[in-house]
């Protein structure tokens, strides 16, 4: 009886989660997607939530497929990123400016809430990041995502997702710094021969890997498959070295996309499309869901200035430095109007699945208190509104996309 009993209270939680997946693109879409499908989701999220009509939970088997959702988010991101751009000009400008929006980002953690290091980190971390996984619909919908706005908004997103997640487990880690760092490192050797070996292995038996590709499209799924296993591997990796699993899965996507890309672009996307298809049809809602469901809105609200301050700094620390050396500074980006930089900073400056995960490490090591994570959490969600919708009507106004 009690397993019936915990099997129903599991089911229940997620038969609301996943009503709240189906209506959450009907509202975007009768709203014109001026309110992304993101947004909805965490709105839904609030309001099945245990802080306010309490219909969901997030019990064990739930929270394990939010982990899941969250690796698939940043897989997807790791699979829309050109590692030839990010290596190239326009990437190394894109990192040098992430490290001055992070330098800023501490500073002005030190100044606002007045603790250590450590709080400094976390809103350094918090305001500097850029949710990738949650732009990639927003321009994809617009059309953006193959101007030279939408390739500008993937490289500092991509520096925006990984950066922050590398300063993560190197500053926030319970070990030392130089030992985070070689535990990166091994981190790092050990991903790229597991996604090698692969390759290595049907390279040497090219009948059976042929076979292996040719049953991609069939009920086997042989691509798919082996893609899900690497995500699993790295994200599994990352939780025995305790690093943050999203560093794991968007690992991933960034070795998986740059193998198949060397092997067939076009398998590459059909890839992709795949991908995408699992994540977005239940696991990525399940994560927006869910991190909506932690957020208290009476607390939040009581911090209302807390809130608002939080964006503005997010707004300053990493939007402005993004607009000021599109500006004065050789980019390499090919955004030539004031506009298109307004945007690229208000694509940039849009967070909200590293403030998550940071505010979440934060708030469980005892740095920060809940009501701060849900306060900073809900500032994350307010960018993923507000900056993208301004964004993309500058966007528009200069015949980029729409």
């Amino acid at each position: 009886m009690a397993d019936t009993h915990m099997l129903v209270e599991n089911l229940l939680s997620m038969w609301w989660i996943a009503l709240a997946a189906v209506l959450a693109p009907i509202l975007a879409i009768v709203t014109r997607r001026t309110i992304p499908d993101v947004v909805w989701l965490l709105g839904f999220g609030v309001l099945i939530g245990p802080h306010a009509v309490g219909l969901a939970e997030q019990t064990e088997p739930v929270d394990f497929l939010r982990e899941l959702g969250m690796g698939f988010l940043f897989l997807l991101a790791g699979f829309e990123v050109n590692t030839s751009d990010m290596r190239g000009r326009q990437g190394r400008q894109a990192a040098l400016t992430w490290i001055i929006c992070a330098l800023l980002g501490v500073g002005a953690g030190f100044l606002l809430l007045q603790g250590d290091w450590h709080v400094a980190v976390v809103f350094g971390i918090a305001s500097t990041s850029t949710a990738l996984g949650t732009l990639l619909p927003i321009l994809k919908d617009s059309g953006t995502i193959s101007t030279p706005l939408g390739r500008a908004t993937m490289v500092h997103g991509a520096y925006g997702e990984l950066l922050p997640i590398v300063t993560m487990s190197l500053l926030l880690s319970t070990r030392g710094t130089w030992q985070a760092a070689l535990i990166l490192v091994l981190f790092a050797v050990t991903s790229v021969v597991i996604v090698a070996l692969p390759g290595r292995f049907f390279r040497r038996i090219p009948l059976l890997g042929r076979a292996f590709r040719a049953a991609s499209n069939s009920t086997m799924q042989t691509t798919l498959r082996g893609t899900v296993w690497v995500l699993i591997t790295l994200m599994l990796l990352t939780a025995v070295l305790e690093l943050d699993v999203a560093l794991g899965a968007f690992t991933a996507g960034l070795l998986l996309n740059a193998a198949f890309s060397a092997i067939s672009p076009d398998h590459a996307a059909e890839i992709m499309h795949k991908v995408e298809i699992v994540g977005f049809s239940l696991l990525i809602p399940v994560f927006f869901v869910t991190s909506g469901m932690n957020i208290d809105p009476g607390a939040v609200f009581a911090q209302w200035p807390l809130l608002l301050g939080f964006v503005a700094v997010i707004a300053l620390v990493r939007g402005a430095p993004v607009v000021l050396r599109e500006s004065i500074s050789t980019t390499h980006s090919g955004l030539r109007t004031p506009r298109q930089r307004t945007a690229l900073g208000l694509y940039s400056a849009t967070g909200l699945p590293i403030i998550v995960a940071v505010t979440q490490i934060a708030a469980s090591s005892g740095l920060i208190s809940t009501t701060m994570a849900s306060t900073m959490v809900t500032g994350g969600a307010v960018t993923v509104l507000v900056f993208p919708l301004i964004a993309s009507r500058l966007a528009a106004r200069e015949g980029i996309a729409q």
